[in-house]
């Protein structure tokens, strides 16, 4: 698969499969946080800023270099991994996934890349809230095309990111949000593959599967919390 120039960060392109387009508001059914978290993670571990390290059933991050990566999400998140103590995978994709203002700062990141725009929508003419509709489709389409690409090449060696995007959209929802159930369904046996990391270099492979057990963990993780606090 060719190799494509990079405009967007992982956790960027999650925001625009998340989005409704013409409503700029998340979808139903989609796990936008967790997503989110776990493209943050995916990336740090992609950059060569952290690596997944195993120890009998529990991976954690361990920073292999603190260098600064000039975005503020992503260096804000490693300064965080730098100084605390260290913590299983699935706990840094639920810390990432809970960032302070994670939706706004990343759609507003957009907005000042013109490929968004804000608005203040009224709600029941009691409160307002900022949705951020897309004005220019052109990333998302190349976001899009990258993933039906994938997931129609069988045997087709797909690199790391899209394959991280992939296993984040399995588990996230954002595939079913992105694409009709009759293009899903005969092409479920790939998927699977591409999200088991079989499609992708031995390189990677260990990261791949960290980030995705580890945002597995943290997208079960609220439905547990909630479901006991409703006994």
């Amino acid at each position: 698969m060719a190799t494509r120039a990079r405009t967007l960060h992982l956790y960027e392109e999650v925001m625009l499969l998340a989005l409704r387009n013409d409503k700029g508001t998340v979808a139903g059914g989609v796990m936008y946080q967790q997503a989110a978290g776990g493209a943050i993670l995916a990336e740090l571990i992609l950059e060569g800023r952290l690596q997944a390290v195993t120890e009998g059933r529990s991976t954690y991050g361990v920073v292999q270099n603190p260098a600064p990566l000039g975005d503020a999400v992503l260096d804000e998140c490693l300064q965080k991994i730098a100084t605390d103590q260290r913590r299983k995978l699935a706990t840094w994709v639920q810390k990432f996934a809970s960032l302070s203002r994670m939706k706004h700062r990343v759609a507003e990141g957009l907005v000042d890349k013109g490929i968004l725009r804000m608005e203040e929508q009224s709600v029941l003419l009691i409160f307002t809230r900022r949705v951020y509709p897309e004005i220019d489709p052109t990333h998302e389409r190349r976001v899009i095309d990258r993933l039906r690409e994938a997931i129609m090449s069988d045997g087709t060696t797909v690199d790391a990111r899209t394959t991280v995007l992939v296993g984040l959209g399995h588990h996230a929802g954002l595939l079913k949000a992105n694409f009709d159930k009759t293009f899903l369904k005969p092409r479920r046996h790939r998927i699977e593959a591409i999200v088991k990391g079989d499609a992708v270099g031995n390189a990677t492979k260990q990261a791949i599967d960290a980030v995705q057990a580890a945002v597995m963990v943290a997208a079960i993780i609220p439905a547990v919390v909630a479901s006991s606090s409703s006994r």
